[in-house]
């Protein structure tokens, strides 16, 4: 166990991990990042981002956070790569275990983002990096030229589609309803890409292969009818990216902080059920999620954790 005890720690090194880390910096509260992997969380695995105020022109995931990153440690936080797998939170001193040491601090951010939600269909697991993946900018170069599904219709779905079409030959958005849920802008540019299709009213229930996958099962969401796609016999694959949202990471904290579904409940102020503990980005309930309001959350966060040190309110 380290002897020191921090004034804050942060869990994850996403967007709202970061922008807490620079407002906890700023505060000149001893701060300590962990992140489990890698820094960014799911915006690393994003193309474009055009919606961030202020970003630059053509930013990428990557760009964006290798800047928040910089920004972060500019004002002294600490980081550490270990993976969370206990926590105490109550009292005034919160200890976090991990597999390499335990960690103490005063006040605990959790910002521990969301993972891509699964189709659930069989077969889906079997074929991941085998066709199957959750990551277009990842892995479109190994699609070059062959035929993609995009399933899902909200704007992660519809972005990482018109990204793919810079690499398939096709690129088909298979969707649950008769319309998208994309943001409109979103929409117009999909609608008038020449390299994108739509197969509506349609569900995703099974996947096949002989060690790569070649074929899946669709049904149709309004007459239950069933029909097998198969991929093209001189590419003898497809690939499938299914985006039809995330899980948050909040596993470690059932039992321990009040949650709507399996999503950290706060207060506006980021506050959670315990005093000194607060949640931020991804892993909290919230009507949206985005990295602008990632990075709001974290800075609401460090800000109410200065607070709670400095008035142990």
């Amino acid at each position: 166990m380290s002897e020191k005890i921090y004034d804050v720690i942060i869990i994850g090194a996403g967007p709202a991990g970061l922008s807490a880390a620079l407002y906890a910096g700023r505060a000149r509260l001893s701060t300590l990042i962990i992140e489990k992997e890698k820094d960014g969380g799911q915006i690393v695995v994003t193309s474009e981002v055009e919606n961030y105020p202020g970003g630059v022109e053509h930013d990428t995931g990557p760009s964006l956070i290798g800047r928040m990153v910089k920004q972060a440690e500019l004002f002294g936080s600490e980081k550490v790569y270990d993976a969370i797998t206990g926590v105490e939170l109550d009292g005034e001193v919160k200890t976090l275990t991990g597999h390499k040491a335990e960690y103490r601090c005063k006040a605990v951010i959790i910002a521990t983002g969301a993972h891509p939600r699964p189709i659930g269909c069989p077969g889906e697991k079997e074929f991941v990096g085998k066709g199957v993946s959750y990551c277009a900018t990842c892995d479109a170069p190994f699609f070059q030229e062959l035929e993609v599904y995009v399933v899902g219709g909200g704007d992660a779905a519809v972005e990482e589609a018109i990204y793919l079409a810079g690499f398939a030959r096709k690129v088909t958005v298979i969707h649950r309803r008769d319309e998208l849920r994309a943001a409109k802008s979103i929409q117009e540019k999909a609608f008038t890409h020449p390299g994108l299709e739509f197969m509506w009213n349609s569900v995703v229930t099974e996947l096949r292969g002989d060690g790569i996958l070649s074929s899946m099962v669709v049904t149709d969401t309004v007459t239950g009818e069933t029909r097998v796609i198969d991929a093209d016999e001189d590419d003898g694959l497809f690939g499938v990216f299914p985006f039809v949202g995330f899980v948050p990471h909040s596993d470690l904290f059932v039992g321990m902080l009040d949650m709507e579904g399996a999503y950290l409940k706060t207060d506006e102020n980021m506050k959670t059920n315990i005093p000194g503990v607060f949640a931020a980005g991804d892993v909290r309930a919230k009507s949206l999620r985005q990295v602008v309001t990632a990075a709001a959350d974290g800075a609401i966060a460090a800000t109410q954790a200065e607070h709670y040190l400095s008035r142990g309110k």
